[in-house]
């Protein structure tokens, strides 16, 4: 069965992820542990929000974070067997009950009403496309550029995991890239959204 790796630390920590297997990337350990890193770093309470993981695969990101105590992970996964992993991963790591998975193309999801995905905006977002799929990354930062205050907090994070020659935009929309880190071909921009001026202001 391929392996997703493990999770690194919480309640589940230690367990081992199954994998999609063919046509996906797993999260490495090493890209996961620095991936978490910089995500706690930005904001020490990152957990104690929803998260929101796009281009799921076999869930590892969504999954790490409730198992630091994230009160709830959207995974959003167009394929119906990546889907099915997800869902295993988390009876797997007894977090299914603050799991949910939706069968959508990411960008697609972006543009529907984010009430009926959860009861609160989310704290953190992570991008995760395919190396090939660089447009769909921009189109989803772009959405979540446009609509910030529908769907993330006002300090949230979100990260874009890329090949590391296909760095997306510096800016989009109310999203500003605040760092980059390498880790061999793959690289993590971190976002934050920037506060919205006051009418009238200079």
């Amino acid at each position: 069965m391929p392996d997703a790796g493990r999770v690194i630390t919480g309640t589940a920590g230690g367990r081992r992820l199954r994998a999609p297997g063919s046509g996906t990337r797993p999260l490495s350990d090493k890209v996961k542990q620095a991936l978490f890193s910089m995500l706690e770093a930005e904001r020490g309470d990152a957990w104690d929000r929803p998260m929101l993981d796009l281009f799921a695969g076999s869930g590892a990101a969504g999954i790490e974070a409730l198992s630091r105590g994230a009160p709830q992970a959207v995974f959003v996964e167009r394929h119906a067997r990546a889907a099915s992993v997800i869902a295993a991963n988390l009876e797997r790591t007894r977090l299914a009950d603050r799991g949910r998975i939706i069968r959508a193309d990411a960008a697609a999801f972006l543009a529907t009403d984010p009430a009926g995905s959860t009861d609160r905006r989310f704290g953190v977002v992570v991008v995760d496309p395919p190396y090939d799929a660089t447009p769909q990354l921009v189109r989803c930062l772009e959405r979540l550029g446009e609509a910030t205050a529908a769907w993330l907090d006002a300090d949230a994070v979100v990260v874009a995991k890329h090949f590391w020659k296909d760095e997306p935009p510096e800016r989009v929309g109310a999203l500003v890239r605040t760092r980059v880190r390498r880790f061999g071909e793959t690289a993590l921009s971190v976002y934050r959204r920037m506060p919205t001026p006051l009418a009238g202001g200079s």
